[in-house]
């Protein structure tokens, strides 16, 4: 025991200089945390399949509200929330969306009530107040989705300043299968009309409007006119659409085989028709008629010039025809009238196709100075003049037969 206490002091003197080194050591050690637990493989719990994430529970939809406007004529009131309006009639308006889903957008008690009148199927009607459902034909709107929504709603989506509080999502009208009104077939003439490059909605929604008050047989809509059945256009046509035949989007190749056999056309034009007058002259003597009533007629044509090319394009091009003022004598049974654009005109496809069927060219003239009529205008001039000179004509005939003894 002594001796062990005489060598204590020794082995501390001897452990003391690599007491630091155990100590810092120590410190590093216990300042390491573990990266991962390793049990042994006997004990490693197998890997938990991936379970995929519980789908979303989407919110439930509201309760659908139905009510009864009428015998056997049921609504349902839109929720809070209900976003259906706003869709509709966003998509509505795309032309893309009408051609490729055939669906068009009616506003209007007056409008949507001429639809349901010639046959037009509605799909879905949005209204606010159940009277307009009762001042419509109830037959046609029970094959149709009856929504009740709120004013302050369809008055978001409203184009008019004054809302009536209906809409109308229809399937796009198909003109051989409309049924249009008996006063309008009554009246109706040998008179067509052409638009052509005709880019403004409201001058296209007029002048269908006027070859309805006309009483046109039907009218062509070309490729390069604005979409008939664009809202602002069926706004400004004012039950046009439903009164008349409207074919659109056509080429000028499908354009004759549209018009009746032996018809004439005409093409409409605000030019001075001073400049023209001896070249016209010449060119009606000659015998430019002697291609009339064949609207098939192949014309060799270049393609269409730039306006401020068409002097380096020449007169082969460009046929010249018979120039006129509309109110002198022109309408023959049947004839046709093109009206141009007022940016673009005429296209040389309009001149051909008048110059293969014996046309003319007819012109307002208006006080020099002043600048050309709109289109819409100029339509309606010629056309209600093309209706007077056939139904004078028409008289004509009829007291030609009526007292022939007399008049010969």
């Amino acid at each position: 025991a002594p001796a062990m206490a005489a060598m204590g002091p020794l082995m501390c003197r001897a452990l003391l200089p690599a007491l630091p080194r155990l100590g810092r050591r120590g410190v590093r050690a216990l300042r390491r945390s573990p990266v991962r637990v390793l049990p042994p493989k006997k004990e490693r719990p197998e890997p938990a399949e991936a379970r995929p994430d519980p789908p979303r529970e989407r919110p439930p939809q509201p309760a659908v509200e139905r009510s009864a406007a009428g015998p056997g004529l049921w609504y349902e009131k839109a929720a809070p929330g209900d976003r259906r309006l706003g869709k509709v009639v966003t998509i509505a308006k795309s032309k893309k969306f009408r051609d490729n889903h055939g669906k068009v957008l009616l506003e209007g008690l007056r409008l949507i009530k001429d639809a349901l009148e010639a046959g037009a199927v509605p799909q879905t009607l949005f209204f606010s107040t159940v009277g307009h459902l009762k001042e419509l034909p109830e037959a046609q709107i029970k094959r149709a989705s009856l929504v009740k929504v709120k004013f302050e709603d369809i008055k978001i989506w409203s184009d008019l300043v004054t809302p009536q509080g209906l809409l109308g999502i229809f399937a796009k009208p198909d003109c051989a299968k409309m049924t249009y009104p008996a006063t309008q077939l009554t009246n109706s003439l040998p008179l067509l009309l052409i638009c052509d490059n005709i880019r403004d909605p409201g001058n296209l929604g007029t002048i269908l409007r006027s070859a309805a008050g006309a009483g046109c047989e039907k009218v062509l809509v070309t490729k390069g006119c604005v979409d008939p059945w664009e809202p602002k256009v069926l706004r400004a046509g004012m039950g046009a659409h439903f009164r008349l035949p409207i074919i659109a989007n056509l080429d000028w190749e499908s354009v004759p085989s549209n018009l009746p056999a032996g018809v004439q056309v005409c093409v409409a034009d605000n030019k001075d028709p001073g400049a023209q007058a001896k070249t016209s002259v010449l060119r009606e003597a000659g015998g430019a008629s002697s291609a009339r009533g064949n609207p098939k007629a192949p014309v060799k044509s270049r393609p269409n010039a730039a306006p401020e090319h068409e002097d380096e394009e020449g007169a082969a091009g460009i046929p010249e025809l018979a120039t006129q003022c509309y109110y002198e004598d022109w309408a023959r049974t049947p004839v046709a009238v093109v009206i141009g654009g007022e940016t673009h005109g005429l296209s040389v496809d309009a001149l051909h196709l008048a110059a293969g069927t014996g046309g003319k060219r007819l012109v307002i003239p208006v006080v020099p100075g002043v600048d050309s009529l709109n289109a819409a205008i100029a339509a309606a001039i010629v056309l209600f003049e093309g209706k007077r000179q056939l139904l004078q004509r028409h008289r004509q005939e009829h007291n030609r037969q009526k007292f022939p003894a007399e008049l010969g």
